[in-house]
């Protein structure tokens, strides 16, 4: 791959610039190397890096997640069975949100089914978001 300036990248990866910015800010990037003028420069390894951290994003990791797996990765002194309990976990909070999310539908579901949704000021809805 070819060195980019930060533009470039954020439009090769579909990155937010500010993105970017926050991801070096945070240590999740490494300072990249710059220009004689001071413009940043990003590697081969500073791209796939972002891809990595995008894509990891996407499937729901947390920062944290994102911070344990690189550390694992930069060390180079990682096993597949660490990633995998790390990614384990990972599933058990993605399958208790959606239960969760299955109880809130359920309970909006209901809600709503008792909202007749005419001109009446009454709403049950409204109610409901009000009663404790």
């Amino acid at each position: 791959m070819q060195e980019v300036k930060r533009a470039k990248l954020a439009q090769l990866t579909g990155c937010n610039l500010e993105t970017i910015r926050y991801y070096e800010k945070i240590g999740l990037l490494h300072a990249p190397k710059r220009t004689q003028s001071g413009h940043r420069i990003y590697s081969g390894d500073d791209q796939r890096r972002l891809k990595f951290i995008l894509r990891s994003r996407e499937l729901g990791f947390s920062i944290e997640n994102l911070r344990e797996l690189l550390k694992m990765v930069d060390a180079d002194d990682y096993t597949c069975g660490e990633v995998l309990n790390l990614t384990t976990q990972h599933i058990i909070n993605i399958k208790s949100k959606i239960s969760d999310l299955k109880k809130l539908e359920h309970t909006l579901s209901n809600t709503a089914s008792q909202c007749a949704g005419g001109e009446v000021p009454e709403c049950p809805i409204i109610n409901a978001l009000f009663d404790d």
